[in-house]
């Protein structure tokens, strides 16, 4: 499977979540350029407000279908390849209804957010992060994810 996954997440608490510390939260980017590996390959980005949102990067040269992320769900059929994001069971908000998996045909990619509310895993205080999944069926150039991309998912909830 010739395929590239990147995904950016990005952590914060309540500090973050008005006023300056919010403007630099939003600010931070949702795609970053790829590593010189080949496919197939996950590339994590992991932001958190204790690090001022300064990124990390791991690269990971796994299978894609084994059960390394069980986070997205990965089937080729057809010539296309059929992407679900599966959430957390312990985020908030439920989504009861979730999109449809999308179908990508070769040379195309997928951008797909979503985000969560977190109850006591900081102190008790709630704790929040975004998740944007980057996803090529294909070769992939080092600055895809930073362009527009083919397909878009918008999970995005108000967390309150």
């Amino acid at each position: 499977m010739e395929t590239v996954v990147q995904w950016v997440r990005t952590s914060w608490t309540k500090q973050s979540r008005g006023g300056l510390e919010a403007s630099r939260r939003n600010a931070t980017p949702v795609a970053f350029p790829l590593p010189f590996t080949s496919p197939p390959f996950v590339h994590e980005v992991l932001m958190d407000e204790v690090d001022a949102f300064k990124p990390r990067f791991v690269a990971h040269a796994v299978p894609l279908d084994s059960d390394a992320d069980t986070s997205v769900l990965l089937q080729e059929d057809d010539g296309r390849l059929r992407i679900q994001l599966t959430v957390t069971p312990f985020g908030m908000p439920r989504r009861w209804r979730r999109p449809p998996a999308v179908r990508l045909a070769h040379g195309e990619w997928l951008r797909w957010q979503v985000n969560y509310r977190f109850a006591g895993s900081h102190g008790d205080a709630w704790t929040y992060r975004l998740d944007t999944l980057n996803i090529a069926y294909g070769p992939a150039s080092t600055d895809l994810f930073m362009g527009t991309p083919t397909h878009h998912v918008n999970e995005l909830a108000a967390l309150r």
